[in-house]
């Protein structure tokens, strides 16, 4: 039961480190990739879908990105999308496909960006913190049951070691991701 539990754990940090990745790679650092548009979400036959299930999206150069739809019915919602994504991007329609065009970013919007990196690995240190605090219930759960106190104690100390690993990686990538950030 409690290998179980401890199994269970790990995968909850290793899906916490995947989420941060996920974040951090729709954190723009001023070269155009398609991850950008990752969380652009468009009207779609009154559903809202993601932009990547109803055009490609491409990188043809640094400063640029391409989104070609699928069908040309859809250019327009797509263009809407993009907008109202709140990303800062201003998309050029040509009737066929959508070019958009990286500006590159100024000081004090890399500023902003990297407390937004600090923020989303705070948030993720609080999630990987409370899935401690979970298993900790559970383990005392199970010594209440019978589990011994010094299997309890080893139980505790393998997640906080484990917890300690992952904040560290976190922070990390938090450094890795300002300076990618910061660098012109």
């Amino acid at each position: 039961m409690i290998s179980q539990l401890l199994a269970d754990y790990t995968n909850n940090l290793e899906k916490c480190i995947n989420h941060t990745i996920y974040e951090f790679n729709n954190i723009r650092a001023g070269k155009a990739s398609p991850n950008m548009l990752e969380s652009v979400m468009i009207e779609y036959y009154g559903t809202p879908v993601p932009l990547s299930q109803v055009a490609n999206i491409s990188a043809p150069d640094s400063r640029t990105l391409m989104v070609q739809p699928w069908e040309k019915s859809t250019i327009r919602d797509i263009e809407k999308g993009i907008i109202d994504s709140n990303l800062g991007f201003a998309p050029g329609n040509d009737g066929n496909s959508i070019r958009i065009t990286i500006p590159p970013l100024t000081q004090e919007r890399r500023t902003q960006l990297a407390k937004m990196v600090k923020q989303e690995g705070d948030n993720s240190k609080i999630v990987a913190r409370n899935y401690r605090k979970d298993t900790n219930e559970k383990i005392k759960k199970l010594q209440k049951e019978g589990l011994s106190e010094d299997e309890a104690k080893d139980s505790e100390a393998k997640v906080q070691k484990q917890l300690d690993n992952i904040i560290s990686k976190i922070d990390s990538m938090v450094i890795e991701k300002e300076k990618e950030i910061m660098t012109v």
